[in-house]
């Protein structure tokens, strides 16, 4: 038994295409004491793959902070441990963040082993602008969050970028549409680097057209990319819009004016909201 800690690695698995796995992460993975796995029936096919026998353990979103304590005896008594999910990096969506902060306060050594990622593929073949964007991981369930969290970044400048899944995948599309707008560019890409991998882009109209008309394309895992607004247009509501707020801040409290001003024009409400709060 060693009395200096073992090393816990982060290793990045790929998200469709088993051949999408670096050397060095099939190096790692081989000689590990352990592989902590979001699913190990899920990521023995992996290994099996690769020829990889290192005996696995589950750590998932129910069982992480439980089974924490052990985790740590392993790296403690000198041992190595990876950390793999389901697809792609650990922790982006994923299951984790407990054990590696754990590890980060008891001065455990913590290494990265990068690979594939869903948000990284995606970006690279959506076509919008890459220098800056913001990543949101899975939307919220209940309509009402979902259109709450849309709303918050509708007026935003750069690319935004969420995860969804088949089941909702509809239900995120229309509700960005009720509070983004038709005209919005959006990339969907759909099954990344699987069989029947699917990348979508056009405006929000379109898109969604696209996948109301064809059942396939609602299947599998999905990655969102919305382009975001030029300062032009996130600054400037059209001049109609500003005289509506006029008109409504006459009669009604500032709120519920920049509010009914949005729902007549199509103006983002934060927008006429701030307008409204400069006009005093």
């Amino acid at each position: 038994m060693s009395n200096k800690p073992g090393t816990l690695y982060i290793v990045a698995t790929p998200i469709g295409n088993l051949d999408d796995i670096s050397l060095r992460a099939i190096q790692v993975l081989n000689q590990v004491s352990r592989v902590a796995a979001e699913d190990t029936r899920h990521s023995r096919r992996l290994m099996q793959h690769h020829g990889i026998d290192t005996p696995m353990l589950a750590l998932h979103e129910h069982n992480e902070r439980q089974a924490l304590k052990g985790l740590l005896k392993i790296l403690r008594q000198g041992q190595d441990m990876a950390l793999i999910s389901d697809a792609g990096t650990p922790l982006v969506s994923d299951p984790g963040f407990p054990l590696v902060r754990a590890c980060r306060e008891a001065g455990i050594r913590v290494s990265p082993v990068p690979g594939p990622s869903a948000l990284v593929a995606a970006l690279s073949v959506s076509g919008l602008p890459v220098d800056s964007f913001c990543f949101h991981g899975f939307l919220p369930r209940s309509p009402a969050a979902r259109r709450e969290r849309l709303e918050a970044v509708a007026g935003q400048s750069h690319t935004q970028v969420f995860y969804e899944s088949s089941h909702r995948i509809l239900h995120a599309l229309r509700d960005m549409l009720e509070m983004l707008g038709g005209d919005r560019e959006i990339c969907v890409a759909r099954e990344l680097t699987k069989q029947y991998e699917d990348v979508m882009s056009g405006s929000l109209d379109e898109v969604l057209a696209l996948m109301e008309g064809d059942a396939m394309r609602q299947r599998g895992e999905f990655v969102i990319l919305v382009g975001g607004v030029s300062r032009r247009d996130r600054d400037l509501p059209s001049e109609d819009a500003l005289r509506v707020l006029d008109l409504l801040l006459d009669e009604l409290p500032l709120k519920q004016a920049a509010a009914l001003a949005a729902r007549i024009t199509g103006e983002k409400k934060n927008l006429l909201y701030k307008l409204a709060l400069e006009k005093g």
